[in-house]
C-alpha cells in the first residue's frame, strides 16, 4: 500500500472530503494539520506551487488537491496509485 499524506486545515470542507474518501477506501493516511502554521503553509506552497489545501501526496509525489484526487478516483487511477502502480 502506498504512503499517503494529506495537508489540511480544520475549516476546509475539501480537506474533510479528501480524508473521507481515503477513509471510505480504508486507506491509511497521515493528516498534517497546517491550520495557523504560516511556516508550514509557506513550505507547502513552495513544494507544490499551490496556496490551497488539501494537498495530497502519494508516495512522496504531489497529486494536487481534492479536485485532482476526485478525478483520479473517477478514472480508476487512484486505486492503481494506492497499490503502488
Amino acid at each position: 500500500m502506498a504512503e499517503v499524506k494529506i495537508y489540511t486545515t480544520r475549516y476546509c470542507p475539501y480537506c474533510h472530503a479528501a480524508t473521507a474518501l481515503f477513509g471510505e477506501k480504508r486507506v491509511p493516511f497521515e493528516e498534517i494539520d497546517v491550520t495557523g502554521d504560516h511556516v508550514a503553509r509557506a513550505d507547502l506552497a513552495q513544494r507544490t506551487g499551490r496556496q490551497t489545501v488539501p494537498q495530497v501526496f502519494i508516495d512522496g509525489e504531489s497529486i494536487g488537491g481534492y479536485d485532482e484526487l476526485a478525478a483520479l478516483d473517477r478514472s480508476g487511477r487512484l486505486d492503481e496509485l494506492l497499490q503502488g502502480g
